[in-house]
Formats: C-alpha cells, sequence, structure tokens
C-alpha cells in the first residue's frame, strides 16, 4: 500500500517506516527535515512545516492511508486533513492516555476527555498536553466524522531511539546496581515499546481499523517495572526518598507520579487495541534492546533524571533502608 507517515523520522514514526518497509509498502514521510535526515533515503520524503502551517509539498499524489504521528495541536489536524483532501486515504491519528480528563478518568476508551486549555494556547507543556491531544482528536472527528479514523492512545512509550530518555534512565540506572533512588514504588506505571506501537498503527492503517483505542502493554507496580530492568549480579537496592526532597533538589525521577488520580491512566486493559490486532512484548527485552540501543551510542548525557552524583545526595540524606528486588 501507498502510505504517508507525518513525521516518520525520530521515534515512533521511525519504527512505524521500519515496520512498513519490512511489509514492502512504499512511504512517503512528512516532516522539516531536521531529525535524522538521511534516514530513510529509499523513501519519499515531503518537506514542510506544521507550525508554521506549510503543507506545499503535499498539494500532490495520494495514498492509501495517512498516519497522524506528530499532531500536538488541533491546528494541525484540520490544516493538514484540508491540505490532503481526499487524497488521504484512511487515517490514523497517534493521541495519548493523556487525553482522559484524569479528574474522572475511568479504565474504558469511553471515559470522558479534557476541555480545551483555556485560555486558548498552542503551548504544549505538562498542564497543556492532555486537553491538547483531546482537542486534535476532537478535530479529527469534526473534519471526517465521528467513527471514520482510528485514534491509537497509548501510555508512556519507551525503547530504543527514545528522544525523551524517560525509560533509557532507569535501563541504565538499574543496570549499574547499588543503591536506587525512587518515590512511590508502589504507583502503577504502564509502557509500551515503540516497536510494537509502530506496528499496530501500520495494522490500523493497512486494515483500515476505525475507533478509539488505548495501545498499552501490562501495567505493574513501579517496584515491578524496575525489577524487570534489574541485572541480577548488580543487586539493585531501591531505597524510598521522599518526593518533597527530590523535588527541593530540582530533580525529577523519570516515569513517577505521586498522584493517585493518575492510576486510571496506568492501569488501562488495552482489549480493544489488542482485538485489532496489537501485540506486544516483554519488559525485559525492551529494556535489554535499550541498554544495547543505549551503549552503542555511547551513554550520553540524558536529558532526564539526577546524575549519579545528585542522586548519591538524595540518597544520603535518605532514612530508609534499602529493599532489595
Amino acid at each position: 500500500m501507498r502510505l504517508l507517515v507525518l513525521g516518520g523520522t525520530s521515534f515512533v514514526g521511525r519504527h512505524l517506516v521500519h515496520a512498513a518497509l519490512a511489509h514492502g509498502h512504499a512511504v512517503t514521510v512528512f516532516n522539516r527535515g531536521r531529525t535524522n535526515p538521511g534516514l530513510f533515503p529509499q523513501v519519499e520524503h515531503r518537506s514542510g512545516d506544521r507550525d508554521t502551517g506549510d503543507y506545499a509539498s503535499l498539494t500532490t499524489g495520494s495514498w492509501d492511508a495517512a498516519v497522524d504521528v506528530t499532531a500536538y495541536v488541533p491546528r494541525h489536524v484540520t490544516e493538514v486533513l484540508d491540505s490532503l483532501g481526499t487524497r488521504a486515504g484512511h487515517y490514523v491519528q497517534v493521541s495519548s492516555v493523556s487525553a482522559y480528563d484524569a479528574r474522572c478518568a475511568r479504565q474504558d476508551e469511553d471515559s470522558p476527555l479534557w476541555p480545551p486549555p483555556e485560555p486558548r494556547t498552542e503551548q504544549v507543556n505538562d498542564e497543556t498536553y492532555g486537553p491538547l491531544k483531546a482537542a486534535c482528536e476532537r478535530a479529527a472527528t469534526r473534519r471526517l466524522g465521528p467513527g471514520a479514523c482510528a485514534v491509537v492512545r497509548p501510555t508512556y512509550v519507551v525503547g530504543p531511539h527514545d528522544p525523551t530518555d524517560r525509560f533509557t534512565y532507569w535501563a541504565r540506572r538499574m543496570s549499574r546496581g547499588g543503591r536506587v533512588a525512587v518515590t512511590a514504588s508502589d504507583r502503577p506505571v504502564q509502557v509500551i515499546d515503540a516497536r510494537d506501537l509502530g506496528a499496530f498503527l501500520l495494522t490500523c492503517a493497512t486494515r483500515r481499523v476505525v475507533g478509539t483505542m488505548d495501545a498499552v502493554g501490562p501495567w505493574a507496580r513501579l517496584r515491578e517495572l524496575l525489577g524487570a530492568l534489574a541485572v541480577p549480579d548488580r543487586a539493585p537496592q531501591l531505597v524510598e526518598v521522599d518526593p518533597q526532597v527530590v523535588a527541593a533538589a530540582g530533580l525529577v525521577l523519570p516515569l513517577v507520579c505521586d498522584d493517585p488520580a493518575t492510576d486510571a491512566l496506568m492501569t488501562r486493559p488495552g482489549t480493544r487495541a489488542v482485538a485489532a490486532g496489537l501485540h506486544t512484548r516483554s519488559l525485559a527485552e525492551t529494556a535489554a534492546d535499550t541498554v544495547s540501543w543505549d551503549a552503542a551510542r555511547g551513554f550520553p548525557p540524558l536529558r532526564v533524571g539526577p546524575t549519579p552524583e545528585q542522586e548519591r545526595s538524595l540518597l544520603a540524606g535518605s532514612l530508609d533502608e534499602p529493599g532489595a528486588l
């Protein structure tokens, strides 16, 4: 099939393109050409900028399906669909479980979504990300009609090539062993490997799947997730640190949320996505592959998480006894 990927060279889109090429599909990617510009020389590249509304390169051509990995504000959705018209084929939109209103979230896809952010904004931050993703979904519904496209809502997306370094921090940290600073280790956390998400997006495109689906792997308590990342002979020990101490130090421990109100966002059953063809791999496989990728790129400084020196400072102020995994 002819597949248009809006994005395609960073993380989720990258794995989607890999999966599409492995299945013999003809792929076109649309992006600014700034992230990994030399990636996928065998596919058609069209340049544009969604922030400025530049879709001139998409005025020609037609596709059997379009997968939108990079819609963050509703204008992105309306503009690209208006530019493509009837030439886009089946539309698949990547949203997020953050689109659910955490104040009244249930564990199903019919759970209420956030209202639009007020005041209206296109600034994407921790407060506006979920409401803007919900607004993107509504924009697609208004343009295409209810039930006319696939909306995929993942939890934390992890694995090789993750630009956020959230899961990579823990994979690297647990492989190092020793005393590990954590908070809220009893809170649930749910992730999905970007390769599994990419493969599922391709399934949604090729099978013309419609409806909203939570794309998730099995959920686990944070301590259980970290246990799956542990290297046995390194004997990592989790040490609970007061979240206020972490915040006072200006630090953030990735994937950790101390708010019980978010538990419904991290314990999604994902039955609709599984019924539509989602397959997920084990945390151990994702962890091993993430560590290998991290080593291959030379263990660069991470974007998130404390440095070893900062973590030692946190641990020095902790009175908790370590607990072996």
